[in-house]
């Protein structure tokens, strides 16, 4: 038994890594790629491929950059390397973000055709959309003239001369009224 561990053989898996390059990686691509390149092969991976995803505008500023560019790879590597490579690009300051999963789904065909999906902007409902005036910027309540809504306040009378209120909670509920019948 102690034979069979020692012959075991790392089974490798097929990953798929997102790696995520500030704004400057666009000027020099092919500088990206080796840094991904590098990192991966170091660890013991085959890359299967490698390119140059695409460039966008981030959803929030990240590390001070505000677009970034995305490079993708396809490798066969054994499961202790992903946490490796993972670890590497924490250390690098080129690197931003990586995201690797696996990819065992895929054929190599299907990983040489992927390419990024165009940014569709759906036009959102009007309560979502932030275009209505500021409610500071209509001005101060005196500038827009009396209500319409009720009559002055001397039309309805002081407040001493109207019957006082019930309190909320000793308002008789309807279910009440009819058990007392």
């Amino acid at each position: 038994m102690a034979e069979s561990k020692s012959k075991r053989v790392a089974i490798e898996n097929q990953y798929e890594a997102m790696f995520l390059f500030g704004q400057s990686a666009a000027a020099d691509v092919e500088h990206s790629i080796q840094t991904v390149r590098t990192m991966i092969e170091r660890h013991g991976a085959k890359i299967l491929v490698l390119k140059r995803w695409d460039e966008r505008k981030l959803a929030y500023e990240l590390k001070g950059q505000k677009r970034g560019t995305y490079i993708i790879a396809f490798f066969k590597a054994p499961g202790v390397a992903v946490t490796q490579i993972e670890r590497d690009v924490n250390l690098s300051e080129e690197v931003l973000r990586v995201l690797i999963t696996r990819a065992d789904h895929l054929n190599q065909q299907e990983m040489e055709s992927v390419e990024p999906q165009p940014i569709i902007r759906e036009e959102r409902p009007s309560w979502e959309r932030d275009d209505r005036p500021r409610r500071d910027d209509r001005g101060p309540r005196d500038d827009r003239g009396p209500r319409d809504d009720r009559g002055p306040r001397e039309d309805r009378g002081p407040r001493e001369d109207r019957a006082p209120r019930a309190p909320r909670h000793e308002t008789p509920s309807p279910e009440a009224a009819v058990g007392k019948e």
